[in-house]
């Protein structure tokens, strides 16, 4: 795993964050490095997959990065569950296939670059994975992503997204942001490298508050929707169709 030092040195001009190949070297120590129990909530992501994905049936990570989901999922789930790994980055989908080669995952898959912000095609889905994947899908298609995944999941399926959420009063958002850059601090990232990765996202990244979340998936027709993990700007929700 390669050090995260993509932001380290001064830039005449930030642009906008992208999954190019200098993120994708280090995206595995940046992710585990500036997401809040990253490591923890994966375990939780393959623990409640597990007890939804059904024999025979087809397990969607959207914005699958580099493997890590499925990867941890393909150790649980019976070995005739099909799991297909979409990411609108090259070298993200390069890395994916790359890193389940090396972790032996010899089930049926599919990864392939997709751009969810034109939608998605679904087939027998038992799960579907947002990780840290809908809040960079631009907020004029969001609703209608959420609405193909949901109208094309199997009945009894799970949606399971981890999202950076808004909080839900301006004193509460300020204070979350400067305990979320406390931790980064706390994890080696200097306020230089801290802010030009704000701007970098300023643009891209674009959260909703929590129960804008929560409101969004009951709309569509999940029948219950439970937070499974908090931590100030950050959150996990689990929802069944």
């Amino acid at each position: 795993m390669q050090h995260d030092e993509v932001f380290k040195e001064p830039k005449k001009k930030v642009e906008d964050f992208s999954f190019n190949k200098t993120v994708v070297k280090v995206f595995d120590n940046m992710v585990t490095r500036s997401v809040p129990f990253y490591l923890e909530m994966q375990r939780m992501m393959t623990e409640i997959a597990q007890d939804f994905a059904t024999p025979g049936s087809t397990v969607y990570d959207l914005g699958c990065s580099t493997g890590t989901t499925l990867i941890n999922l393909h150790q649980v789930v019976p070995p005739d569950v099909k799991f297909v790994g979409y990411d609108n980055s090259d070298e993200m989908v390069a890395q994916c296939i790359e890193n389940f080669k090396a972790s032996n995952v010899d089930r049926e898959y599919e990864i392939r670059n997709h751009d969810l912000n034109t939608g998605v095609k679904i087939e027998n889905a038992s799960v579907v994975v947002l990780c840290l994947t809908l809040q960079f899908i631009r907020p004029l298609y969001r609703d209608k992503l959420v609405q193909d995944i949901y109208n094309q999941m199997n009945p009894n399926s799970c949606l399971i997204l981890i999202e950076k959420v808004l909080g839900e009063d301006s004193l509460f958002n300020r204070l979350f942001i400067k305990y979320y850059y406390d931790f980064k601090r706390r994890n080696n990232y200097n306020d230089m490298e801290i802010a030009q990765k704000r701007e970098a996202l300023e643009n891209v990244l674009i959260p909703y508050k929590l129960m804008e979340n929560r409101e969004m998936l009951l709309g569509k027709g999940f029948r219950y929707c439970e937070v499974f993990f908090k931590w100030y700007n950050f959150a996990g929700l689990v929802a069944v169709k």
